[in-house]
C-alpha cells in the first residue's frame, strides 16, 4: 500500500498466496512464494501510482508475527518452508515442557507469553532437529532466524541487515520484555544459539536501504511491527486503556497498557505495543486462531459461498432464532482457553439449518470469541474505553451490529480499515520525520462508522452462555 503524507491510501496491490496443510495441525508457507508476492506487488503498486521509486520516503513492514523461518546467511535459502504462526506441530513438546511449573511460570514473568506452540521459540527448534544438518549449521554459526519481517528486510537489503523490532522480538518466546534483551535461559531451554538470533531495533528506527535493483531506488525501511501492533498504532490508540481489534486471518484484540506491564490472571498476553525510541509502551493481547480463517474455509473447504462478501446477505437471510453455534478450533483454541488440541464442531443443526444458518454462526463465532477476551480484560480490571476495529471483516455491517450487541459496547470502524498497513506507514513517517509527534499522527484518525448494542443484557447474556456450553463441549482440557 502507497499511503499519502497525510496518511490517506493511494493505490494497493495485494497476491494471494499457497497456504500448505502437509500434516493434522500443520500449516507451513513457501518463503520463495511470500518474497516473490511482496516484490511484485510493490512493483505494481510503483506502477499503478505513476511514481519514480525515489519519490518514495519511507517504507514501513508488517507481518504475521510468530510464522518462523530459518536461511543459510551465505545463500540465503531458506531450510524449511515458513512454519505459520497457526501451527500445531509442537504441541506434544510445549506440553512436556509444561509438567515443569517453574519454567511455565519463567516464561510468562520474562517473556509475558504462555508456554505454547504458537509462539516462535518451539517452532525454530522443531526445524533444528528434523531438517537434516540444521543443528549442525546453526551450531556453527551459519542459520539465521527471523520473523517475516526479518527475512524480507534481509532480502531487500541483500543481506546488509539481520534485524527485527521489539514487537516481532516479543512474539518469540526467546525474549525478555522488561530487559529488552534475548533471554539466555530460553534460549538454552529451546536449544537455539544466540547467534541465529537477529538485532532488536525500535518499531521506528533505521532498519536499512532496498537494494537499488529490487524496486528501483535505495528506500529506507523505518518503520517494522507485528500486524498486531501495527493496527493497534494505525489506530491511534496511543494512551492507555484505548484498545483495538482485528478481524483478519485471525482475530486480536489489544489494549494499550502503557509503560507499565500487566500480568494477566486470564490467560491473556503481555506483550510490547511499540517500542520508540528506547522507550517501550506494553499492551495486554487476546489471540483468537480463526476470523476470517473460518470464513475462509466456508469458501474453499464446505463451497457454502464463493466470496466473502456474500456472508452479509446470508446473514441477513438467516433464522433468527437458530441455535446453531460454530466452535472454529480447526488448529486448537487461543485465549482465553489455549487449548491446542481442541478441534471445531458444529452444533445445534436441526433439520431446518441451512447454509444461512451456517454461515451466519460462522460470523458470530468471531463476534463470541471477542467476548470471551473483553471479559478477560475485564476481570484483569482493565476493561476497554473505547474498541475501534479494523481488518477485512469490519466491513461487513452484519457482523459490526452483532459485535456491539454482543460486548454491549459501541464499535468505532474508521474511514481507513487497513489500519494495519497504516500503522507502519505512520511508523516509517515518524522516524523519516514527516509527523513530528503521536499527537499529530492522532488527528489523522477518524471514525465512518458507530455501531451500537441494540440487544438487552438479559439477551446478550443468554448467547453467550449457549456459546460458552459450546466451547466447552470441545474443549479437552
Amino acid at each position: 500500500m502507497l499511503f499519502s503524507l497525510d496518511g490517506k491510501p493511494c493505490f494497493s496491490a495485494q497476491q494471494e498466496f499457497t497456504q500448505h496443510y502437509p500434516n493434522n495441525g500443520w500449516v507451513e508457507h513457501d518463503p520463495e512464494e511470500i518474497w516473490q508476492s511482496v516484490v511484485s506487488s510493490c512493483r505494481d503498486v510503483i506502477s499503478k501510482a505513476n511514481i519514480k521509486p525515489r519519490q518514495i520516503i519511507s517504507i514501513g513492514i508488517t507481518n504475521q508475527r510468530e510464522t518462523t523461518l530459518v536461511w543459510d546467511k551465505t545463500t540465503g535459502t531458506p531450510i524449511y518452508n515458513a512454519i505459520v504462526w497457526q501451527d500445531r506441530r509442537t504441541a506434544a513438546l510445549c506440553q512436556k515442557l509444561s509438567q515443569d511449573n517453574k519454567l511455565v511460570e519463567y516464561i510468562n514473568d520474562t517473556t509475558g507469553l504462555l508456554l505454547d506452540p504458537y509462539f516462535s521459540a518451539s517452532k525454530i527448534n522443531w526445524l533444528l532437529d528434523n531438517v537434516e544438518g540444521a543443528r549442525d549449521n546453526a551450531n556453527s554459526g551459519q542459520l539465521l532466524f527471523g520473523t517475516i519481517d526479518t527475512f524480507l528486510i534481509w532480502r531487500f537489503t541483500q543481506g546488509a541487515a539481520h534485524v527485527t523490532d521489539a514487537t516481532n522480538a516479543s512474539r518469540t518466546m526467546l525474549f525478555d520484555i522488561h530487559q529488552q534483551a534475548w533471554d539466555d535461559t530460553l534460549l538454552n531451554t529451546f536449544a537455539i544459539p544466540a547467534a541465529m538470533l537477529p538485532k532488536v531495533l525500535n518499531s521506528a528506527d533505521e532498519f536499512g536501504l532496498t537494494a537499488a535493483d529490487i524496486l528501483g531506488a535505495a528506500i529506507p525501511i523505518q518503520g517494522v511491527a507485528g500486524d498486531q501492533q501495527a493496527a493497534l498504532f494505525g489506530q491511534t490508540c496511543f494512551k492507555a486503556g484505548m484498545a483495538k481489534s482485528t478481524y483478519g486471518t485471525g482475530c486480536f484484540m489489544v489494549l494499550n497498557t502503557g509503560d507499565k506491564p500487566i500480568k494477566s490472571k486470564n490467560r491473556l498476553l503481555t506483550t510490547v505495543a511499540y517500542r520508540l525510541k528506547g522507550k517501550t509502551t506494553y499492551a495486554l493481547e487476546g489471540s483468537i486462531f480463526m476470523a476470517g480463517a473460518t470464513i475462509q474455509w466456508l469458501r474453499d473447504g464446505l463451497k457454502l459461498i464463493s466470496d466473502a462478501s456474500q456472508t452479509e446477505t446470508l446473514a441477513k437471510m438467516a433464522n433468527t432464532n437458530s441455535s446453531v453455534f460454530l466452535v472454529p478450533a480447526f488448529t486448537g483454541l487461543g485465549a482465553p482457553y489455549w487449548d491446542p488440541d481442541a478441534r471445531g464442531a458444529i452444533l445445534g443443526l436441526t433439520r431446518d439449518t441451512g447454509i444461512n444458518e451456517i454461515v451466519a454462526a460462522g460470523l458470530q463465532s468471531v463476534c463470541y470469541q471477542t467476548k470471551d477476551l473483553q471479559k478477560a480484560m475485564e476481570s484483569d480490571g482493565v476493561r476497554p474505553t473505547n474498541l475501534r476495529v479494523d481488518g477485512g471483516m469490519v466491513k461487513n455491517n452484519w457482523l459490526m451490529g452483532f459485535l456491539a450487541n454482543i460486548l454491549g459496547a459501541e464499535v468505532d470502524r474508521p474511514a481507513i480499515t487497513e489500519t494495519t498497513a497504516l500503522g507502519v506507514a505512520y511508523l516509517a513517517g515518524l522516524q523519516a520525520g514527516v509527523y513530528p509527534s503521536l499527537e499529530d499522527i492522532s488527528l489523522l484518525w477518524y471514525c465512518e462508522t458507530t455501531f451500537k448494542p441494540s440487544l438487552s443484557k438479559d439477551e446478550r447474556d443468554v448467547l453467550y452462555a449457549q456459546w460458552t456450553n459450546a466451547v466447552e463441549r470441545i474443549c479437552t482440557t
